[in-house]
């Protein structure tokens, strides 16, 4: 994939991307991203590498909880080196299985979503957000080989993405540690704001977890696009699931944050649902229209 015409054009690499051995942060469905000090840089994923994900993905969904000791859920909450691993089996599989038993209609479909939600995300944060602060800044240079943990151990990058300071979901659990409720608070109402900016701009994320925010200084970011959408027939659907939940902070995975302050959990239940609702969020698009 080629840099887009919103990144920044530099004559070089920064040099820190060459220093050392660039440590793995994080994974998704498509890509691997690697981090240096300030910078981060993607290896997007094979088709047969996504196909095995998503396999995966479907049979923890439907088995999680019958494994012992909570296993199940904590694969699915969190990244592992058990989901690699066994990811790398069923890769293997795939080979010495034939397509038609493997590539069942069902992983077929879930393939053919993801592709379609990722290019249309990344056109619309292209089109839409270029600009706004509301995504890390990017970069793109000559190419260049850079060293990274675990395989394949190298990569050749010619883009770069700013790197956040921490993740939204990270940042709240760590002030909630402190017992600094009062920011807690504070940054929950500025995820909010942020959705609100997006939605006033007729982009809708169906993938707004708090893992997918970024914190860069004072400002909140979208990490990964490929949640975004502009067609109402997308986005009703997710908020009418969204209005059928009572208790909006533990479907964030924040129920551990608030055991010990109940009173601030109402708090952003009762403003999450008086905003995340199919009323408030046709406001702002038919404002775009």
């Amino acid at each position: 994939m080629r840099p887009a015409a919103d990144y920044e054009t530099l004559p070089h690499a920064p040099e820190e991307l060459t220093r050392g051995r660039l440590k793995r942060i994080g994974q998704g469905i498509g890509k691997v991203v690697y981090a240096s000090e300030h910078w981060v840089v993607k290896r997007y994923r094979s088709p047969t590498e996504m196909v095995s994900l998503i396999i995966l993905w479907r049979m923890l969904r439907r088995w999680a909880r019958h494994l012992p000791f909570g296993i199940g859920d904590r694969l699915l909450r969190r990244e592992s080196a058990v989901v690699g691993a066994v990811s790398k089996i069923i890769q293997t599989v795939m080979i010495v299985i034939p397509r038609s038993v493997w590539f069942t209609r069902r992983v077929a479909a879930s393939w053919t979503l993801y592709r379609a939600r990722n290019r249309r995300g990344e056109r619309l944060a292209r089109e839409v957000l270029s600009g706004t602060g509301l995504m890390p800044r990017k970069i793109c240079f000559p190419a260049i080989t850079v060293l990274v943990t675990g395989l394949p151990g190298w990569l050749t990058v010619y883009e770069a993405t700013e790197r956040v300071d921490t993740t939204l979901d990270q940042l709240i659990r760590d002030l909630a540690g402190q017992g600094d409720f009062e920011s807690v608070g504070r940054w929950l109402d500025r995820y909010l704001e942020t959705r609100q900016n997006g939605w006033k701009r007729g982009l809708f994320s169906v993938d707004a977890h708090l893992k997918n925010f970024g914190v860069i200084g004072d400002r909140i970011v979208l990490l990964d696009s490929g949640g975004l959408t502009d067609r109402w027939e997308d986005i009703a659907p997710r908020l009418e699931k969204d209005e059928q939940v009572s208790e909006p902070h533990k479907s964030l995975g924040l129920e551990d944050v608030f055991e010990s302050n109940p009173a601030l959990a109402a708090r952003f239940d009762e403003r999450w649902r008086a905003l995340v609702n199919r009323g408030t969020v046709s406001a702002h698009f038919i404002e775009q229209m």
